[in-house]
C-alpha cells in the first residue's frame, strides 16, 4: 500500500491501547524527541500517563472516535493485546485515510494476514520478535562461548598452530585460514597455513598472490611434529595428515574420523568466510585490509556473489567487511589472466562440445592442468540456449569432471552423484560440481602411450552417455558439435 508517508520525515505518532508493549514504544519515542499521542480505553491509565506529561487520550480503539483522535498523526501504531479489537481500529483509520502509516500487533500468521488485509501496512508479532531476539541473543552468546574455547586451546600452543585447508584449496577455505592466522597472530601464537593437493585453478592462484597469503604445502614441511596444535577450516576430514586435529571450522556436516576437542560446523551459514568474520568481530581486532579482502571474496565466491543458498549472516559479515576490503584487488582476483593451458583446454572443449536441447558435455581429452576443466565449463555456460554444461578430461589414470549449470530445474552436483558416485567420488552444490573417476573402470584397458586414442574415444562414448542419462536426456546427439 503507498501511504505518500516519508519514513525519514516523520514526527507526529499515535499509539492505540497502551499496554506494557505499547508503553515501551512510547517511552522509547518520546525519548527520541517524537511527538505521540497515547489513545487507551483505562481512564486510571489514561491519567497515570498524563501525570508523566504525556499526551493521552481516553477513547476505546474499537470506536471510530479513536481514528478522529489520530486522524493528524502521521503513523499510527496499535499496539492492544486484544487483536479484535486492533481489527476495528485498522477498519476505523482505514475508513478516515489511507494515507497514514499504519503498524498493528496481531497474535499469530492468520490474525497477521487478517490485519494486513483491512489495511495495515506493517504486522507485527510480539511472540515472533521476542523469539527472534532470543534467538540472537542465544547465537551471540554461543559465539562468545566459543571465541573464549578457541582462544583458550590457541594460546596452549607451546610452538606452532598448524591451519589445514581442505586438499586443493579454494577461495573460501583460503581465507578462513587465513582469518585464524589472524586470530592466532592476536593471540601472539605462531601458525602456518597447510594445504595438501595443489593451488590449480587461476582465479585462486590469483587471489593467493595478489594478497600475499603465504600457504606451505604438507610434502614440503621436513618435520610435522613442530605442531602440537592442528586446526582444519573448510572441511573435516584430511586424508593424508596423520596428526591428531584438535580444532574443526565448517559450513558443512561432515563425518569425522577423529574427536577434536573444538567444533564449530554451522550449515545455516554459506560459507566458512562468514563464521570466521563473526569470529573477527568477537575477538574486537583490527582486521587487515588483506584478511577483509580475502574473507569478502571467500564469502561471494561461496554464494556465488550472493545468488545461492545466501544467508541474513553472509550479508551482514559482507557488510562489516566491506569497508576495509580492496575492491580493486577483488576485481583482479575476479578476471585473472588465462593460462595457454587453460586456452588449449577451452578449445578443445568447444571443439568436441556435444549439446543435447539445454545441456552440454564435452570432452577436453589429456589435461595437464585439471583447474583448467572448470573454466571452460563455466565459459561454455555462456553459450547461447545452454543452462547446463560438463566438461571432462583424463590425467593420472583419473578421468576429472567439471559441472555448471545455471538451471533451476537440476541440482548438477546430484546428477554428477547419481552418474559417478557409485564408482566415483563426487562433490559440489546445485550449480557447481566435480567427479573423479578411475579411468579403468570405464575402459578395463591398461593404459600405455598406444592406448591413448583408444581410452579417450571409450572414455568420451562411457562419460557422455552416462551424463545424459542422468540429466534425463533420452538418446544421443551425432555429430552435434553444438549445432
Amino acid at each position: 500500500m503507498s501511504t505518500g508517508v516519508t519514513i525519514s520525515s516523520i514526527s507526529d505518532y499515535a499509539i492505540l491501547g497502551c499496554g506494557s508493549v505499547g508503553y515501551a514504544v512510547a517511552e522509547e519515542l518520546v525519548e527520541q524527541g517524537k511527538d505521540v499521542r497515547i489513545v487507551d480505553r483505562d481512564e486510571s491509565r489514561v491519567e497515570s500517563l498524563r501525570d508523566q506529561d504525556l499526551d493521552a487520550r481516553q477513547a476505546d480503539i474499537r470506536e471510530p472516535k479513536a481514528a478522529d483522535l489520530v486522524a493528524d498523526r502521521d503513523v499510527v501504531l496499535i499496539l492492544a493485546s486484544d487483536v479484535e479489537s486492533n481489527k476495528r481500529a485498522v477498519e476505523h483509520i482505514r475508513a478516515v485515510s489511507d494515507n497514514q502509516f499504519v503498524v498493528a500487533r496481531a497474535s499469530d500468521p492468520v490474525s497477521g494476514d487478517e490485519l494486513s488485509e483491512l489495511g495495515a501496512d506493517i504486522v507485527i508479532n510480539p511472540s515472533s520478535v521476542i523469539a527472534e531476539s532470543a534467538l540472537r541473543a542465544l547465537e551471540s552468546g554461543e559465539l562468545e562461548y566459543n571465541a573464549g574455547k578457541l582462544a583458550e586451546i590457541v594460546e596452549e600452543t607451546s610452538t606452532r598452530l598448524a591451519i589445514i585447508t581442505q586438499d586443493s584449496p579454494d577461495p573460501d577455505s583460503i581465507a578462513s585460514a587465513a582469518a585464524l592466522q589472524a586470530i592466532a597472530d592476536h593471540l601472539e601464537i605462531e601458525s602456518d597455513i597447510i594445504y595438501l593437493g595443489d593451488v590449480g585453478h587461476q582465479e585462486n592462484r590469483a587471489f593467493v598472490n595478489l594478497l600475499g597469503i603465504d600457504l606451505v604445502q604438507w610434502d614440503e614441511i621436513e618435520d610435522h611434529s613442530i605442531y602440537d596444535t592442528v586446526a582444519l577450516v573448510d572441511h573435516a576430514t584430511s586424508t593424508e595428515m596423520e596428526l591428531p586435529v584438535d580444532i574443526v571450522i565448517d559450513h558443512n556436516e561432515t563425518e569425522t574420523e577423529f574427536e577434536p576437542e573444538f567444533v564449530d560446523i554451522r550449515p545455516n551459514m554459506s560459507s566458512t568466510s562468514t563464521i570466521m568474520t563473526k569470529y573477527i568481530q568477537e575477538f574486537d581486532m583490527n582486521v587487515s585490509e588483506e584478511v577483509a579482502t580475502a574473507l569478502l571474496y571467500g564469502i561471494r565466491a561461496e554464494t556465488l556473489d550472493f545468488k545461492r543458498d545466501t544467508t541474513p549472516a553472509d550479508l551482514t559479515a559482507a557488510a562489516y567487511l566491506y569497508p576495509f576490503a580492496n575492491h580493486d584487488t577483488l576485481e583482479q582476483v575476479e578476471s585473472p589472466s588465462m593460462s595457454p593451458e587453460t586456452l588449449d583446454v577451452l578449445a578443445e572443449a568447444i571443439t568436441n562440445r556435444d549439446v543435447q536441447g539445454s545441456h552440454l558435455v564435452s570432452n577436453a581429452g589429456f589435461v595437464r592442468d585439471r583447474e583448467a576443466l572448470t573454466q571452460a565449463a563455466s565459459h561454455l555456460l555462456n553459450l547461447e540456449g545452454v543452462t547446463t554444461t560438463a566438461v571432462f578430461g583424463i590425467a593420472d589414470e583419473t578421468i576429472f569432471l567439471a559441472g555448471r549449470s545455471k538451471d533451476i530445474r537440476i541440482n548438477i552436483g546430484k546428477v554428477l552423484d547419481d552418474a559417478y558416485g557409485d564408482i566415483g567420488e563426487t562433490a559440489g552444490h546445485s550449480t557447481q560440481a566435480s567427479a573423479e573417476i578411475p579411468l579403468g573402470i570405464f575402459t578395463g584397458i591398461e593404459i600405455s602411450e598406444d592406448t591413448r586414442d583408444t581410452l579417450l574415444d571409450l572414455t568420451e562414448e562411457a562419460v557422455k552417455r552416462t551424463l545424459f542419462d542422468a540429466m534425463g536426456v533420452e538418446g544421443s546427439s551425432e555429430g552435434s558439435n553444438g549445432s
